[in-house]
């Protein structure tokens, strides 16, 4: 038996895919053996000989009805007449499955049987209904290995997800049914983001599949020990998450000990640092820092106008909204951030302004809160906790709230629009005042930076790390960072050099600390051979680090391997 090449016996074909590729190969087959058998009747019944080709051209021809019967003068056997009879009505339903099987769905995509295109499942995921930006997760997964299907109440989402490259149905996540065509009997963890359907789902899932492990998002707090108590194994709050970081990042500039540390071994850590307006560094160069003489602490990236820098240009000036990416030891870093401290940070009646008190807004007011700073808190609706009622994006609102003399301000609005005319606002109002963001879709990122925003975190993004660190248990894989953290086999790289590599060049991504049976090191040689027993650890943005893998082919190292 001959054996397929690599990447070809790796490609698992779809029903649909597969019932298409049997029908084209009998398709094929049909047509040669009618070329064969019109070519031996015509010289034995007929006693006219002519090439294969000829006969090929006519049965061709005959089927497609596109032929005028050049031979027709020559037939006088029955038999002729009645194959070639034959041959023309197989050609006209043949034509009519072909349609329906291929012309169809391929220009007008209608009709489309979404089951069809799944591949085999077998230790998956099954997605029911998410709700925020589909694709972030489901690209998440699929660069972490993960396989899934997406279980979607709207049939216009699941199509356009499907034809994206997807593996999406349509179906209700209450419907048991669905999580049977899911292959919820081969799966290894259901995700739920169904709102308020979330403990019928649940309960749905438990009846079909007792022992799977159920992964619940919730942006309602009150509703997480109900969700546990129904049967959900873990429960995320993503804006609770989101709501945090943004207001730590808030609470940093008025406090010298440092907060969220990666710890990647080797008491080696990394660290994302947003530089405050009062900073010592601000308008610096990066090259005249003196960072890592005076902390020991390495400056191995910075986001500097909504781009990062992997490694930073050293003649960048360090701006009030520029973002360092710091590595070394933990006291390295925390004499960073002494060594940067604010001038302001011990003016402690400053005030941080919030604005929106949904889910975000109260997560952010928890951690601010604890501090000795006053906080203001703004939302439309009048509710506890809440000091000023009215529309954030109105001047005379944010005046109100003391915008002109604060600190920072955390917008966690659940509207994009909204966050944005607010950012625009705060910062016309306070040149100098922090702006921290919430944005629900990805792409509204870089607009809130060029806003104004010193900080901005998408909804989707935290939630797709959160889901994905469950999944896979990565202690690198920070769910609120702007940058994400890779530890992989450099298998890939054996023989070669970092330099030689070109890791950078082709990705993007930038290797931070080499392992090896001796430990951990973040001195990295250029000129270091690799053997491909090494782990090497990446840094770079989530397009790099899918950049990197499909490059170089190789699979996350997650905790246990």
């Amino acid at each position: 038996m001959v054996d397929l090449p690599e990447p070809l016996s790796e490609i698992q074909l779809s029903r649909r895919n597969r019932l298409v590729v049997y029908y084209l190969t009998g398709l094929v087959g049909l047509v040669l053996l009618y070329t064969i058998i019109y070519n031996v009747a015509l010289a034995r019944l007929e006693g006219v000989n002519q090439s294969i080709f000829a006969s090929f051209e006519f049965i061709v021809q005959t089927m497609t009805t596109t032929g005028y019967g050049q031979d027709s003068e020559v037939w006088s056997h029955p038999l002729m007449f009645l194959f070639v009879a034959g041959t023309q009505i197989s050609g006209i339903a043949l034509g009519f499955f072909t349609l329906r099987l291929i012309i169809i769905p391929l220009f007008t995509r209608a009709d489309v049987n979404l089951d069809d295109r799944l591949t085999p499942k077998s230790d998956h995921v099954i997605i029911c209904e998410y709700r925020r930006d589909s694709a972030v997760l489901l690209d998440e997964l699929s660069e972490l290995g993960i396989d899934y299907v997406l279980i979607s109440s709207s049939e216009e989402n699941a199509k356009a997800l499907s034809d994206q490259g997807y593996s999406v149905i349509h179906g209700s996540p209450q419907d048991a049914t669905a999580f049977e065509r899911a292959k919820i009997e081969t799966a290894r963890a259901v995700i739920t983001d169904a709102g308020d359907a979330n403990v019928n789902t649940i309960l749905t899932v438990r009846s079909l599949a007792p022992d799977i492990d159920i992964i619940t998002l919730t942006d309602d707090s009150d509703m997480r020990e109900i969700l546990s108590e129904t049967g959900a194994d873990t429960v995320l709050s993503p804006h609770g998450v989101l709501g945090h970081r943004l207001a730590e990042k808030a609470v940093s500039a008025f406090k010298s000990e440092l907060t969220d540390t990666i710890d990647i071994g080797g008491e080696i850590e990394v660290t994302e640092v947003p530089i405050q307006q009062g900073n010592r560094l601000i308008g610096t160069r990066i090259r005249n820092s003196n960072i890592r003489e005076e902390t020991g602490a390495n400056i191995i990236g910075a986001w500097i106008d909504g781009e990062l820098q992997l490694p930073p240009d050293p003649d960048a000036i360090i701006r009030s909204n520029t973002v360092l990416l710091l590595t070394g030891a933990h006291d390295a870093l925390e004499a960073f951030s002494d060594f940067t401290q604010s001038a302001r940070a011990l003016r402690k009646h400053e005030r941080i302004v919030i604005a929106g008190y949904g889910e975000v807004g109260k997560a952010a007011r928890e951690i601010v809160s604890e501090e000795d700073l006053d906080v203001v808190t703004i939302d439309i609706d009048d509710r506890n906790d809440v000091d000023i009622v009215g529309d954030s994006g109105s001047e005379e609102i944010l005046e109100e709230a003391g915008v002109e003399t604060a600190g920072a301000i955390i917008i966690g609005l659940p509207d994009d629009s909204a966050s944005l005319l607010t950012t625009v606002l705060a910062r016309s109002l306070n040149p100098d005042i922090e702006i921290l963001t919430r944005v629900s879709d990805t792409d509204a990122t870089r607009k809130a930076l060029s806003a104004g925003a010193n900080y901005v975190l998408s909804v989707p993004r935290v939630s797709a790390r959160m889901v994905a660190r469950e999944l896979r248990g990565e202690d690198v894989l920070a769910p609120a960072s702007q940058i994400r953290l890779l530890r992989v086999p450099a298998t890939p790289l054996t023989g070669s050099t970092l330099a030689e590599s070109g890791i950078y060049e082709k990705t993007g991504c930038r290797v931070i600390a080499i392992e090896d049976d001796t430990g951990l090191t973040s001195t990295i040689d250029p000129q270091h051979e690799f053997t491909g027993s090494e782990r090497i650890i990446l840094v770079g943005t989530d397009e790099a680090v899918q950049q990197f893998r499909k490059q170089f082919d190789v699979a996350p190292i997650v905790s246990g391997d």
